[in-house]
């Protein structure tokens, strides 16, 4: 392997210490241990039930009940579960109040919405990309198709 293209934390230009298990010098790679803080962050919001739910939430305060109708095939079990834990790292804010029945509303905190510019950035990339990725697709799957020759 050629110097430098290693993604291990511990390849020659970065260097991981007790304290922080993700320190890297090139800004494009981030330790792969399921331990490190970096990973586990990206792991939750690129999950495609945190992604709908920072989206649908950008656009206003939504019960759950909101929430699960808008997002297709979500089960009321991972809702919860998606919810808790964008709750947890603080990017979404639960409020109880105290009616009868009970109204839970849940929002977007103020990191919640920076975090949902970044990922309009992304979604406005794909809407840009799709052609050339579809097309891209298309190439491989026939090239991957053909017969491979002796």
């Amino acid at each position: 392997m050629e110097e430098g293209t290693s993604k291990s934390p511990t390849h020659s230009h970065g260097t991981v210490t007790a304290d922080s298990c993700c320190e890297w010098d090139d800004a494009y790679q981030w330790d792969t241990r399921e331990d490190c803080e970096v990973r586990q962050i990206l792991d939750r919001i690129a999950d495609k039930w945190s992604l709908l739910v920072i989206a649908l939430l950008d656009r206003r305060r939504m019960r759950f009940t909101e929430l699960r109708r808008q997002i297709d095939g979500v089960s009321q079990r991972m809702l919860t579960v998606t919810l808790r834990q964008l709750e947890r790292d603080g990017l979404v804010l639960r409020t109880v109040h105290p009616v009868v029945p009970p109204r839970v509303d849940y929002e977007l905190t103020p990191l919640g919405v920076s975090l949902h510019e970044t990922v309009q950035a992304l979604v406005t990339w794909t809407d840009s990309h799709q052609r050339e990725i579809a097309a891209a697709r298309s190439a491989y799957d026939t090239r991957a198709s053909e017969p491979v020759s002796p």
